[in-house]
């Protein structure tokens, strides 16, 4: 698809949860709260107007459908804040760091004064009917294999409840999740194509993640995707939870409103909401600035020279991966995945007989190959253990795998069974293939090395020594 003659633009907002306390209170950021509702409330919500003196259109879009919404909370992860029966405290300083430290980051400028606002919110995901949200930085850029694109702001704000039932009346919502820290980074519209959109993702979340801060896992982040083609009204569409989907909902998008021009139909600028496959559907009117108002409950921050001498700058986990790969001469995709695993720097450093390649090796294939074949669990506790065994001779490097395996499968290790071949095992077997092949080259050698060991073969000390026989 010639997306530069479709006059293609397309913009990200990425939202991503902070694993600190909650943003206004001293409660936990536990989203998923197993405890059972100790409080429920009961509220219906209406439209305000905002800081413009008008309606927002979305909110009053979804006003109008008068549902009733129900509250759960717990005394664990929910307070009177949550409720809206008490006043914010003071602004979680860690999670402002946080922003702070991205925003540098990605070169942004940052807001001398932090005013934090109220954003109505009226489809219930809020007690009080607004989210609490502040910008905190501007202009900034990131760099891509397609060239630079563009970050227009970098929000804090507090994450909404998390919705458990819906009904045709109204919604049930968990307050666990509300008021989490929600960092919000909205890029402009330079983005190239759909791949390029995915590529942008993946480095704004491994920026937020450099920070160590980032809450992980299914709903921890998500993106939504800004797009027009033509000159039209652009589309805003929500729900991304997994990256791998945004090539494909872009595409389909392109081509959705590419049939709707050839029908000369002409559509408003609105918010769709991403479905499984890859489609979209209406989901209401694109909000405004109508929907933000001053808070009054929260202090103006001030960000002066010593609250920035204060904070350091993480290293980018980009930049960890490629001192990872040239430090242990690791291959890149195990570099990628290492640098966030704290065991390997552990093992290699524990056991320095064993190979740092060799425990990298262990430490990406082994437990994926265990799961798909043997349908056991790998942890890094059977392998701590093996890898100890190989640091003190006890068994072999080239029987790791089968020894981590059995121990995931319960059984108790045999260590002679695990032991290597020598030398001259080795040279014994070779002298018995040469005398029954006739034109014996390395490989005919060595494939029959390897049926007559059955895998306990070390297959560069075999390699030597065929070779040394073949000379």
């Amino acid at each position: 698809m010639n997306y530069k003659g479709l006059k293609f633009k397309c913009g990200l907002e990425v939202h991503r949860q902070l694993s600190t306390h909650k943003l206004f209170c001293d409660c936990p950021s536990l989203v998923n709260d197993p405890a059972k509702a100790s409080s429920i409330i009961t509220r219906k919500l209406r439209s305000t107007r905002g800081e413009t003196q008008e309606h927002d259109k979305a909110a009053a879009y979804e006003a109008q459908k008068d549902k009733t919404f129900v509250y759960e909370g717990t005394k664990d992860s929910s307070c009177l804040v949550e409720f809206d029966e008490q006043p914010p405290k003071e602004v979680n300083s860690k999670a402002l760091t946080t922003a702070i430290q991205i925003a540098q980051l990605m070169d942004c400028e940052l807001i001398d004064q932090i005013q934090f606002m109220r954003k109505t919110v009226i489809d219930g995901s809020n007690p009080s009917g607004f989210q609490r949200t502040a910008l905190i930085a501007v202009n900034g850029t990131i760099k891509t294999n397609k060239g630079k694109v563009g970050i227009e702001s970098i929000c804090l704000e507090e994450e909404a409840a998390k919705k458990i039932k819906t009904n045709k009346d109204g919604v049930t919502y968990r307050l666990d999740r509300l008021g989490v820290p929600l960092i919000e980074i909205a890029t402009d519209a330079t983005i190239k194509d759909p791949e390029h959109a995915k590529e942008v993702a993946e480095l704004i979340g491994m920026i937020i993640k450099s920070t160590g801060i980032a809450r992980q896992g299914i709903g921890s982040v998500r993106q939504d995707v800004n797009v027009s083609i033509l000159d039209q009204p652009r589309i805003e569409i929500k729900g991304f939870q997994e990256l791998k989907d945004i090539p494909l909902v872009i595409t389909k998008e392109v081509s959705r409103l590419l049939e709707m021009d050839k029908k000369k139909k002409v559509w408003e600028a609105h918010v769709r909401k991403s479905n499984p496959g890859g489609s979209t559907s209406f989901l209401r009117p694109m909000p405004g600035a109508a929907r933000m108002y001053p808070e009054t409950d929260v202090e103006t921050i001030l960000i002066d020279k010593e609250l920035l001498d204060s904070i350091e700058l993480p290293e980018l986990i980009s930049e960890k991966t490629l001192k990872l790969e040239k430090q242990y001469n690791l291959p890149a995709h195990y570099a990628r995945i290492l640098v966030e695993d704290d065991n390997f720097t552990s093992f290699v450093d524990t056991f320095s007989s064993v190979k740092p390649k060799v425990i990298a090796q262990v430490l990406v294939e082994v437990p994926k190959e265990a799961k798909k074949r043997f349908k056991v669990n790998v942890t890094s506790e059977h392998i701590r253990e093996v890898l100890e065994l190989v640091h003190k001779g006890d068994i072999s490097s080239n029987m790791i795998k089968e020894a981590v395996v059995d121990l995931a499968k319960g059984k108790k290790l045999d260590l002679k069974a695990y032991k290597g071949v020598t030398d001259k095992a080795i040279k014994d077997a070779i002298k018995g293939i040469l005398a029954q092949q006739k034109e014996p080259s390395i490989g005919s050698v060595m494939g029959a090395l390897m049926q007559q060991f059955q895998g306990k073969l070390d297959g560069k000390q075999a390699s030597r020594l065929v070779a040394e026989a073949l000379k």
